[in-house]
């Protein structure tokens, strides 16, 4: 079964590590990443820092990459092709061994933060036991798998993110409200109890996925979970 992990890596054992050394301002939020062979990855990668130049010029003295080029300029924010020539391990055998897909990759406080689909739980702890034979900085936040109901972006289900999609179409989030939470279920074909079930656990996941995933824990909620 088909598992998705939230993944906490420290910068200096992926790529970038230098980079983030000498700018702490700059963040990067990567937009695909393909490995290509067992030593260099390519990504396309969105960064952001105070300033440009000296951006560039990081990454310029960074070991780690290599050929970048600047494809797009958004005043405050830029898109790069690069190649990830050094502190690739997780990434190749995440992808070229275990199959796996990087949905989402970026900096917070000195961290990568990642999001990963594993083709099984299997998968995911064979890289995690991987990293700990490299002795890379890894830590595993959360994990949740897609069951027989599809889960998308956020570990929502089909009928959670249908039901936020219209309740936000409808206004609901709106000040004065556009609907009510009667008419939003009689719009929905449900009744008023499992709608308020489901916003309570859509939003609950919506909140642990997008806002909690990447905060500092204790040691004992950083610890590797049983897999």
């Amino acid at each position: 079964m088909s598992t998705i992990s939230e993944l906490s890596i420290g910068a200096s054992a992926f790529a970038l590590g230098e980079t983030l050394e000498a700018i702490p301002e700059a963040t990067f939020d990567i937009e695909r990443v393909v490995a290509h062979e067992a030593e260099r990855v390519m990504p396309f990668v969105w960064a952001t820092a105070p300033d440009r130049d000296a951006l560039e010029a990081a990454f310029a003295d960074d070991s780690s990459v290599a050929n970048v080029e600047r494809l797009s300029d958004l005043d405050d924010e830029w898109l790069y092709r690069m190649e990830w020539v050094s502190q690739v391990q997780f990434v190749v055998h995440a992808i070229t061994e275990e199959g796996a897909t990087i949905l989402n990759a970026q900096t917070e406080t000195g961290r990568w933060q990642l999001r990963v689909l594993f083709p099984d739980r299997d998968a995911l702890s064979r890289t995690y036991s991987f990293c700990e034979e490299h002795d890379l900085d890894i830590d595993i936040e959360t994990i949740y798998e897609m069951d027989n109901e599809r889960h998308g972006r956020f570990g929502l289900t089909d009928d959670q993110s249908a039901t936020l999609t219209e309740a936000f179409e409808h206004g609901f989030y709106e000040v004065p409200r556009g609907i009510s939470v009667a008419d939003l279920a009689d719009e929905l074909d449900i009744s008023h109890q499992a709608l308020s079930e489901r916003f309570r656990r859509a939003h609950g996941t919506l909140i642990e996925n997008s806002l909690v995933i990447g905060r500092e824990r204790d040691d004992e909620s950083r610890a590797a979970p049983e897999m």
